[in-house]
């Protein structure tokens, strides 16, 4: 299971900064899959973690939508946008969250 090569990982704990900075989010459910960890809010897909051999990835689901204030985003498919993060950025995360969370309904 990826959750457990992330707590093997080189990167573990900057993967446990991020899913707790995740978890604390009131709504959101963390589901552990073969290949990735998703996480929801209110029954909707919000975004996606796991290891990376740079740190780890988050893929935001609907991040195409979302104005990129940070210029963290990247990919090019037609809704889903990632980011990869070397260090823990709470701040950064929080704002894109935020707009995650805003696009899920949550505000």
């Amino acid at each position: 299971m990826q959750f457990d090569r992330d707590l093997s990982s080189p990167h573990k704990a900057l993967f446990l900064a991020v899913r707790e900075q995740l978890l604390a989010i009131d709504g959101i459910e963390e589901f552990k899959k073969d290949k990735i960890t998703t996480y929801s809010f209110n029954g909707s897909s919000l975004c996606h973690m796991r290891t990376m051999p740079h740190g780890i990835d988050m893929g935001f689901l609907k991040g195409a939508m979302v104005e990129d204030k940070f210029g963290l985003l990247h990919g090019e498919t037609k809704r889903m946008r990632v980011i990869s993060l070397e260090s823990y950025l709470p701040e950064e995360l929080d704002y894109y969250l935020d707009l995650a969370l805003k696009l899920n309904g949550s505000s």
